[in-house]
């Protein structure tokens, strides 16, 4: 079977294709077809499932080039495989939900389907726990939301939080004053923020309060109003001390809660709070649990493989 996809200019072509029509070959070797580039047209050929199936992915990718998106070498590898999961898949839908932050890069988008599904649930409700394997965008996606929240003034501040438990070391035994002693645990969280906002923002951001990085024990005792609090590392900490952050919400604040129950670094004898929660507050209404799998792993394709064989060793 042969079909023609139509393009409008070279410059189209041109981020269409990719370096060395890199994004041409990732589309032949994923769904098994020959591509053939005739002046404006695409000739795609192969058997027809797989022909309808590259078609449709590529008028797809012209069709968010067309509304100004862009699209990257790694967004169409995942393209491939959701498509060939899901043929009816709307990818414009996923590349165009644009979360505009305060930096250079402007924009973070989901490149999965489960990680755009978080995104909207996070829109639309107060409480949202995000949980499923490292690399899958549980805590950078969550940060964008809240750097979103405060440039439209949603919130008068985020607050980033992380209990500090770490292969079994504790505070008070690690050198330097309780800043030293901390920002190991939270670097992740900076990490993320670093890369959406500017340098010079965040430090006086934080001078001034707006953004508050601290360890999940400091929350005890406060009431978090017009604040959009993030808690990331969920799964390392206690069933208490979940139920007191979960008690510290306020009016006019979102919550996001994110962790992976697979790598708790608590001592073998103590139930995560994240798998307590999970288990008592499935059936409240307004608390939504999101879950992702390794489907939505956005790291080096070998990442993907690496969670699939320790599942696999795991059962």
């Amino acid at each position: 079977m042969e079909k023609i996809v139509n393009i409008n200019n070279i410059d189209e072509a041109r981020e269409l294709f990719g370096r060395c029509d890199e994004n041409l070959r990732l589309v032949e070797s994923g769904f098994g077809v020959k591509i053939a580039s005739r002046g404006e047209r695409l000739s795609i050929k192969g058997n027809k499932k797989a022909v309808e199936n590259s078609a449709n992915l590529l008028e797809e990718l012209l069709l968010i080039l067309r509304k100004g998106g862009a699209i990257k070498r790694d967004e169409i590898a995942y393209s491939v495989k959701s498509i060939k999961k899901d043929s009816g898949l709307d990818l414009h839908d996923i590349y165009l939900d644009r979360i505009e932050v305060s930096s250079k890069r402007q924009f973070v988008t989901p490149k999965t389907e489960g990680q755009k599904r978080y995104v909207d649930t996070i829109r639309k409700y107060d409480i949202v726990f995000g949980s499923g394997p490292a690399g899958t965008g549980k805590t950078y996606l969550a940060m964008a939301m809240a750097v979103n929240a405060l440039k439209k003034q949603d919130v008068s501040r985020i607050i980033l939080t992380r209990p500090a438990v770490e292969a079994g070391e504790s505070l008070g035994y690690l050198p330097g004053d309780l800043n030293d002693k901390v920002t190991p645990y939270l670097r992740p969280l900076y990490d993320a923020l670093y890369d959406m906002m500017e340098p010079v923002k965040i430090r006086d951001y934080i001078e001034r309060g707006v953004i508050e990085v601290a360890p999940l024990a400091y929350m005890r005792g406060r009431t978090l109003n017009n604040s959009f609090v993030i808690l990331d590392e969920a799964q390392n900490s206690t069933v208490d001390q979940m139920k007191m952050f979960l008690t510290r919400l306020g009016f006019d604040s979102k919550t996001v809660i994110t962790g992976d129950a697979t790598q708790s670094d608590l001592p073998s004898e103590r139930e995560s709070g994240l798998n307590n929660a999970q288990r008592i507050l499935k059936h409240v209404k307004d608390i939504k649990f999101v879950h992702f799998t390794r489907e939505d792993v956005v790291r080096h394709p070998l990442v993907q493989e690496i969670i699939k064989a320790y599942e696999k060793n795991s059962q």
